[in-house]
């Protein structure tokens, strides 16, 4: 592990330390520093503000972990070790997630999720003809809901485990996914009718 790493998670385990005891707003980046024995100017050498700090945080926490080699079929797993991560590390997830100024974890999400419930759709329309925008309109639904939920355990306190969480997303997307699909094929079967006769 590099030296510019190794001072970067220091930087980073120093504000998750000062997070369980003081809001993110009251957080100076000079508390940060000090927190782990460094001055303001190697801070400012790493990260340009708190901020860059934080999403450095979800990057290699978060985001890396569910970019590596997810799958449909591995989703739910990633999920949960995601989720695991975030309640480990709860005082920071959750005031962070509250923050507007910070949304860089819920849009690397949407996205990625958006991607694997696109592909999902697509396997199941199979050789039926559906117009890509409603392809997407179904992916972007699930997504929302996934995301959403995500985002509410963390902020109302992660009640729930990540384990039934992640589990009760991985039903959701699995039994409602299809119901979705093929109403979707059924109306526009009988549209088709309707316009013929």
């Amino acid at each position: 592990m590099s030296e510019s790493t190794i001072t970067k998670r220091a930087l980073a385990e120093g504000l998750k330390d000062l997070m369980k005891a003081k809001s993110f707003e009251k957080i100076s980046v000079a508390d940060i520093a000090e927190s782990c024995g460094l001055n303001r100017q190697t801070f400012y050498y790493h990260f340009q503000d708190k901020f860059d700090l934080v999403n450095w945080i979800y990057y290699n926490e978060l985001i890396s972990l569910l970019a590596d080699n997810l799958t449909y079929e591995n989703w739910d797993i990633r999920i949960c070790e995601t989720l695991t991560i975030m309640k480990q590390n709860q005082p920071f997830y959750q005031t962070t997630l509250k923050s507007s100024e910070n949304n860089g974890f819920q849009t690397y999400l949407f996205k990625v999720t958006r991607e694997l419930l696109l592909d999902v759709v697509s396997r199941i329309a199979g050789e039926n003809r559906i117009r890509p925008e409603h392809k997407t309109f179904l992916a972007e639904f699930y997504t929302f809901g996934i995301v959403g939920m995500i985002v509410q355990w963390a902020q109302k306190g992660m009640h729930e485990s990540p384990q039934d969480l992640s589990q009760d997303l991985r039903t959701l997307v699995s039994e409602s996914k299809q119901f979705a699909v093929a109403r979707y094929f059924q109306e526009n079967a009988e549209g088709e009718a309707a316009s013929i006769t």
